[in-house]
């Protein structure tokens, strides 16, 4: 159980990380300002999910070795001679990887202390966007969990649920965390492509 969860966490981070380095890197930041932003992206959710749970202390001091990689992440990316072709458009793959993980991981560790499905679920969702509202808010972007044109918070909310009735059905726990975050990523990444939203505007009828 250990392995999948600490796979998938490290996987999270990656992604989001990654994607907090497109928008720095696109913003003109220097390696500070990519290093910071990868970071707050990438643990960001985490945090405050510890913080609401009282679960201390927060996951990422107890296993250092997630902020050293998003360290030594942020020092080679500043300084890849291609990284200034990059836009923050190209964030979807990666922001939608690291939505999956956290939103999935952040239930389970609620639901492992005890509390509901809904009360997990509303977890999920604020660990899976907060980082990425963060990137956008500090990069002077509308965090795409308030956009009206983006299906974001609610693709992690069913997303949790899935999880949770997955649980409830198999044995295996390593297959239901895989369905979870399977489909919020590719959800959230058809949703974009497509451009699927839960509302439109009057000129998109």
């Amino acid at each position: 159980m250990f392995d999948i969860v600490y796979l998938l966490e490290m996987l999270g981070i990656i992604a989001f990380a990654i994607s907090g380095m497109i928008v720095a890197r696109a913003k003109n930041m220097d390696p500070v300002g990519v290093f910071t932003i990868g970071f707050i992206t990438a643990l960001g959710g985490g945090t405050l999910r510890d913080l609401i749970l009282d679960n201390h202390p927060v996951y990422w001091i107890k296993h250092q070795e997630q902020p050293v990689l998003i360290l030594v992440m942020a020092i080679l990316f500043s300084y890849w001679k291609h990284a200034d072709r990059l836009r923050a458009s190209q964030i979807v793959i990666p922001d939608a990887v690291g939505l999956g993980v956290f939103s999935i991981l952040g239930a389970q560790l609620a639901l492992d202390l005890g509390h509901s499905w809904l009360i997990a679920s509303f977890l999920g969702v604020m660990t899976g966007t907060f980082g990425g509202a963060l990137r956008d808010t500090l990069c002077n972007e509308v965090p795409q969990i308030f956009r009206k044109d983006q299906v974001y918070a609610s693709v992690s909310f069913a997303g949790c649920w899935l999880y949770f009735f997955c649980q409830s059905l198999l044995v295996n726990e390593a297959l239901p965390l895989t369905i979870g975050v399977v489909f919020i990523a590719i959800v959230r990444i058809l949703a974009v492509r497509y451009d699927i939203r839960l509302q439109r505007d009057a000129n998109h009828q």
